[in-house]
């Protein structure tokens, strides 16, 4: 299975945010994404994921477009994400945040509630034990009955993870995770990633932490006013004339 982005433009106005974009992940497999600040990295999440309709180009999942699907079809289709901004349900626990995550899942509508009872129940029975299998695996079991407002920063960035993990995703789009994480916080969020590597789903990762982006990216894409201008490996990226220009500007002669 691959995740595909085909010559993508995005444009706001005459600022072209994307431009001409193709990138490609496949299963099991990690993409480091960078650039400085501006260069179309969240533009990107943001038009694979739904939010944005890019002006050309296709978004593809193992063959399937998902250009003009809404963020709850690309959902069930695979695709899940987390934000650079938290966004989670602060008056809720972290069960009810995680079982969120679950809503594109189920196949009960409001009259099972009148017309099969029973079925509703097994579900949702269902969904707890699977919400508590990732709250585990996440190291979250013991502030499943906390709200979320109450916790530090660091667990609030892994109950996203979790949400987003219980879409049951093939391919999941990490936006800044390490944000506002301490080292502690961040050697734990480099093992979460690995986890969840290691359940067979890809990562697309944009960080500005370079040290998280070279411990665990085997491949760095970067890019710079919306293009693409290297990929390759960590080793490849830091001997790169081009990315250096592009955080440091060009030597004047």
């Amino acid at each position: 299975m691959r995740l595909e982005v085909e010559n993508l433009t995005m444009r706001f106005g005459g600022v072209v945010a994307l431009n001409n974009l193709s990138l490609g992940l496949k299963q099991v497999e990690i993409l480091g994404l960078i650039g400085p600040n501006g260069s179309g990295k969240s533009t990107l999440f943001n038009v694979v994921t739904g939010f944005y309709r890019a002006n050309d180009g296709k978004v593809l999942l193992d063959g399937d477009d998902l250009t003009n699907l809404y963020p709850h079809q690309i959902t069930k289709k695979g695709l899940a994400r987390t934000f650079q901004n938290l966004n989670l349900f602060a008056r809720m626990t972290v069960l009810e945040n995680v079982l969120v995550g679950m809503h594109t899942r189920t196949s009960m509508g409001f009259k099972h509630f009148f017309y099969n009872p029973g079925r509703v129940v097994s579900q949702e029975r269902k969904m707890r034990e699977q919400a508590q299998m990732i709250m585990e695996e996440l190291g979250l079991e013991k502030y499943s009955k906390e709200e979320a407002k109450n916790l530090p920063y660091g667990i609030q960035r892994r109950v996203e993870v979790a949400r987003a993990l219980a879409t049951e995703p093939k391919f999941l789009l990490l936006d800044e995770p390490a944000a506002g994480l301490n080292l502690a916080e961040t050697e734990i969020l480099q093992e979460t990633i690995r986890r969840i590597l290691e359940k067979g789903i890809a990562i697309l990762l944009v960080e500005h932490n370079m040290r998280v982006v070279m411990n665990i990216c085997p491949r760095i894409c970067v890019l710079n006013y919306g293009e693409k201008i290297a990929e390759g490996t960590p080793a490849e990226i830091n001997e790169s004339k081009a990315v250096i220009e592009a955080y440091l500007g060009k030597k004047k002669r």
